[in-house]
């Protein structure tokens, strides 16, 4: 039915004098309440204030303007429907086509320094959510807007068919609903916070797709995502080529992905059971590929690889060199040759991201039986200031910076974590055990005679002074830790016997 009457009340003005302006080109009656009536006016566009449709002045302060039968009467009234019709003209009820609406900015309010629960409790909205809930709930008749960025799309429409499609009204009112709950899920937490209650967190995810199976193919699964996630991130990666993605390949992915991002220089990341088997930066992308790779090309065996360049020609000359097996390669784009060359692997998953930004979307969320534990990610970049050498020893500006380096690559290691590192290169990567020590061992022994002349990273404080002892008998130049061991000194005393440099960088980085 074509769109003849809308009812305009916004607290956020986004376009919307353009937006009514165009409305009434269109021929639409626009009816309007309060500040957006004024605002409209005042752009000369043509618009009947509600009270004067009512017949009623808004009153109490504004609380009351639009709960009215002639309001929602006219929103929710059925078209198709005999006693619905007879009764609106029976008592003079218009029928409202479009409800542009956007409800009173509470989060804003509460989140104001020094709010009062009086100011508060006025900017919960009443009639807006009544009047978007009525329209969503009548989409085969009205069209509602709770977005400005909806705007354009249905005017097109309105110019184009003189009304919406049925299509259209229903996601609108999909996305109107998802406002209201929103909104109260606000307004009750809120409350709980004024009455000391416990936080209530209701996490919303949509669906993505199902998987085939989980960790094990016993394991039923599916990936969601949060509709508020528009970060450069696996989730929201494009999919180019290859077999459906496995569980698995979505956690190594992502593990790859968000190591991969913490660099600004040319960078790639060989990851094998959640862990990184292999990172390289460089000058090029090439060259951090080929050195990625031989820090571990037994692990690497049908591995996932992430790189923050562009996928070239030069890297698949070395992967078909190399002969190598890979999973799934993620890479912000790819050149097309190479592109065409990769899609050759039939079963090669091959994702795109785009371009990688500093990621918007900060929470972190575990998982335990009946649970959840939520955190902010670690997102802190440490610098050459945060560090402090705490021994006689002082390391030189090239092992700091690669002490820098592989302190980047232990915080995405799995707990007790050790890196070593040349340069930019990692020589030695000790993962996920129940000692440092352990770590360590694994560590030398997977880098073998390329540890000698390594720096080392450890992702927490050293309890006794072993861990120096093994690392000083493996070659290691200079050791990072966080620091704050009541060992210290003692740590610090050995590894002032032993010729070592040591550095404090102050911060723990344990991934479990």
């Amino acid at each position: 039915m074509p769109v003849k009457t809308a009812l305009v009340s916004v607290s956020d003005k986004t376009g919307i004098v353009e937006f009514a302006r165009e409305l009434e080109k269109n021929g639409v009656e626009i009816l309007s309440t309060g500040g957006t009536a004024k605002a409209l006016k005042e752009a000369n566009v043509s618009v009947k204030d509600v009270s004067d449709y009512t017949g009623f002045p808004e009153m109490m302060g504004g609380r009351v303007k639009t709960l009215h039968p002639l309001v929602h009467g006219g929103i929710l009234a059925l078209r198709d429907n005999k006693e619905h019709v007879e009764t609106a003209e029976k008592h003079g009820i218009q029928f409202i086509d479009l409800v542009v609406i956007n409800l009173y900015p509470f989060k804003a309010t509460i989140e104001k320094a020094g709010v009062t629960e009086e100011e508060a409790i006025e900017n919960i909205d009443i009639g807006g959510p009544s009047m978007v809930r009525s329209a969503a709930k009548n989409f085969k008749f009205v069209t509602v807007l709770t977005d400005p960025r909806d705007y354009e799309n249905v005017l097109a429409e309105i110019k184009e068919n003189a009304e919406t499609s049925l299509e259209t009204r229903k996601k609108l009112a999909r996305k109107a609903f998802t406002l209201t709950y929103k909104y109260d899920e606000m307004i009750d937490n809120y409350f709980r916070g004024v009455l000391g209650e416990a936080e209530l967190l209701d996490l919303h995810y949509e669906k993505v797709c199902s998987l085939r199976y989980g960790e094990n193919p016993q394991q039923k699964a599916a990936f969601f995502r949060h509709p508020d996630n528009h970060d450069a991130n696996v989730t929201n990666s494009k999919v180019l080529h290859g077999k459906e993605l496995s569980f698995n390949n979505i956690v190594d992915a992502d593990s790859a992905l968000e190591l991969v991002k913490e660099f600004k220089e040319p960078t790639v990341v060989f990851v094998k059971h959640n862990n990184p088997c292999g990172v390289a930066s460089s000058e090029n992308i090439e060259d951090a590929f080929i050195q990625a790779y031989r820090v571990d090309p037994m692990s690497a065996f049908g591995c996932i690889i992430a790189l923050n360049r562009e996928v070239t020609d030069g890297i698949l000359d070395q992967m078909k060199a190399e002969n190598m097996f890979v999973e799934l390669i993620i890479a912000p784009s790819y050149a097309p040759s190479a592109l065409k060359r990769l899609m050759t692997r039939k079963n090669l998953r091959i994702l795109e991201t785009g371009e990688l930004k500093k990621d918007m979307f900060q929470t972190d969320i575990k998982k335990v039986a009946g649970g959840i534990l939520i955190q902010t990610k670690d997102s802190y970049d440490l610098t050459l200031d945060d560090l402090k050498v705490v021994t006689k020893a002082k390391p030189t500006s090239e092992e700091m910076a690669s002490m820098l380096f592989a302190t980047k690559v232990v915080k995405h290691v799995r707990s007790n974590a050790i890196i070593f590192s040349k340069g930019t290169v990692v020589t030695g990567i000790g993962a996920g055990q129940m000692s440092r020590v352990d770590s360590i061992k694994i560590a030398g022994f997977k880098g073998g005679d390329r540890v000698k002349g390594s720096v080392m990273s450890s992702d927490a404080f050293f309890p006794f002074v072993d861990s120096v002892e093994m690392a000083h008998d493996l070659g290691i130049s200079a050791i990072i830790q966080p620091g704050g061991s009541v060992s210290d000194e003692e740590v610090i005393k050995k590894a002032d016997e032993l010729g070592i440099a040591m550095v404090f960088s102050g911060r723990r980085y344990f991934k479990h």
